[in-house]
């Protein structure tokens, strides 16, 4: 192990602490820029919904879905077809509730991991970088010690040199640490708070839902407001 020089070994784990920044400050870009288009359609989405006059046109708003609430509702609205078809009678409404339960739950997920997508290199960065650095380190002053030996001189000059050097490695991976472990916690933070969110419409689907026996039809269609069925649920 000794014949590999330090240099080469030091330069190839900075290396690899580079390539850890680029891939952690990209994702940390590509998850902002997504937190924040996926936030402005939600709530446009939620808006447009709360205005809608009828348990119809609630469904409808899912024709071209480009955020996780409309995804949602189109789950929902092709969920309630289905068991409208095929599950109409009134004995089978505990039927129609637990598709459509299990429908709704299954899309959450599916969003959450979409939103989740990613965070584990963050975490993983942040976890390994440090022990990349140190490794860079310890093994830059384990052949400084051999130079030292070698010259028979252990004064300041000789020995601040190329162990300072190889201290580099290890600030390095702190650095790189940082801002991993930063973006891990405050994506992963964002992830559950919008999961939430994402419950809590699911709930005020499925209570609709229920005022109208879990059916989507021309005779269940009724004309009652949605922020009026949330009230009465």
């Amino acid at each position: 192990m000794s014949s590999i020089p330090s240099s080469v070994v030091v330069d190839g784990t900075l290396w690899v602490l580079a390539s850890f920044s680029l891939a952690t400050w990209t994702l940390i870009v590509i998850k902002a820029v997504q937190n924040f288009q996926s936030s402005r359609r939600n709530r446009a989405y939620r808006v447009e919904f709360n205005e809608t006059t009828s348990y119809a046109n609630a469904l409808r708003l899912n024709e071209s879905p480009s955020s996780a609430l409309g995804r949602i509702t189109q789950v929902a609205a092709n969920a309630l077809r289905k068991v409208t078809d095929h599950l109409a009678l009134p004995d089978q409404v505990w039927e129609r509730q637990d598709f459509l339960e299990r429908s709704l739950q299954q899309q959450i997920q599916r969003e959450r991991a979409y939103l989740e997508k990613g965070l584990a290199v963050l975490a993983s960065v942040g976890s390994t970088a440090p022990f990349v650095g140190l490794f860079g380190t310890v093994w830059g002053i384990m052949h400084a010690m051999t130079g030292i030996a070698a010259s028979g001189s252990a004064s300041i000059d000789v020995v601040a040199g190329p162990i300072g050097e190889a201290l580099i490695a290890t600030g390095i991976g702190i650095a790189v640490a940082i801002p991993a472990v930063l973006g891990y916690n405050y994506f992963n933070r964002r992830a559950k708070a919008v999961g939430a969110d994402f419950e809590d419409f699911a709930t005020d689907l499925f209570k609709i839902a229920q005022l109208n026996e879990f059916l989507l039809g021309a005779a269940h269609l009724s004309a009652v407001s949605v922020k009026e069925k949330k009230g009465l649920a």
